[in-house]
């Protein structure tokens, strides 16, 4: 019993990586959203999860979390790349099991080695990296890349299954690979703080014997302060089966996901975001 609390104590100290989940962005994470504004309600799924992705005892990003499909439903952060190494190292969401678990992301050998979490109660609560495994055409999607990130603890933090979906390989690779390196970088020049939103539209298919859905669209979206009076805006949409990106105004990408949700309006950023 002493040995099992030690062992417990221990590995309460090689927790470094938090993540809570919350009631709303507002009251938690705002930071990450332009004039502290999250998207509207006509994106939220049934059974929703808010995320303040925090590591090392630090916000890094924040990601609404659809329980029943395994899949984020957007990811939002502030775009500020820098050099360095892409992490390797996959992290999972304890507190998606329940209020009780440590607000942490952590890796699952460590939840299933030290707190006696079992692979059914991990499994239940989000995707693992065994939905993962053996796919064909498809590879781990960032919605949050780590290449948007100045240092190894932000790069690290993207690297959460809450933030991956699963998107076509040829596409990942190859078209959003150049809009996340090349458009971006472009398209981010004159700008002071730029904030952004990338998400996944929910599809009709799934992987991992129907556990994690795969998108049938990924999308980002971009607004940016050049300084105090003027502001610009993007965004992209691609079907998650083909190698193509369509660059669309932020106004066109919200009417294009109103379409897709067939719900309410979609409002991506604050109203003075131009929609242009």
């Amino acid at each position: 019993m002493l040995l099992l609390l030690l062992l417990q104590v221990l590995a309460s100290c090689l927790w470094l990586g938090h993540s809570e989940v919350v009631t709303s962005f507002e009251s938690s994470c705002p930071q990450f959203f332009f004039r502290e504004t999250p998207p509207n309600e006509a994106l939220e799924p049934k059974n929703p999860a808010w995320i303040c992705q925090r590591y090392k005892n630090q916000y890094y990003f924040a990601t609404l979390y659809d329980r029943d499909r395994r899949i984020p439903v957007y990811s939002a952060y502030l775009y500020q790349p820098g050099p360095g190494k892409r992490p390797k190292t996959w992290l999972v969401e304890p507190q998606l099991m329940g209020p009780t678990y440590p607000k942490t992301m952590e890796r699952e050998w460590t939840l299933l080695n030290y707190f006696n979490v079992s692979l059914e109660q991990l499994s239940k609560s989000q995707a693992m990296l065994q939905d993962y495994k053996n796919l064909t055409g498809l590879n781990r999607g960032h919605l949050n890349p780590s290449s948007h990130h100045p240092d190894s603890s932000s790069r690290t933090a993207t690297f959460t299954l809450t933030n991956i979906v699963p998107q076509d390989e040829k596409l990942n690779g190859g078209a959003w690979n150049n809009y996340e390196q090349q458009t971006m970088t472009r398209r981010t020049q004159g700008c002071n703080t730029t904030y952004v939103i990338v998400g996944a539209v929910p599809g009709n298919n799934y992987i991992a014997k129907g556990r994690v859905n795969k998108p049938s669209h990924i999308w980002s979206s971009a607004c940016c302060e050049v300084d105090t009076n003027h502001r610009k805006a993007w965004a992209v949409i691609a079907e998650n089966d083909k190698n193509k990106v369509q660059l669309l105004t932020l106004g066109e990408l919200e009417d294009v996901l109103t379409q897709l949700y067939g719900r309410d309006q979609v409002s991506l950023f604050h109203s003075s975001c131009p929609r242009e």
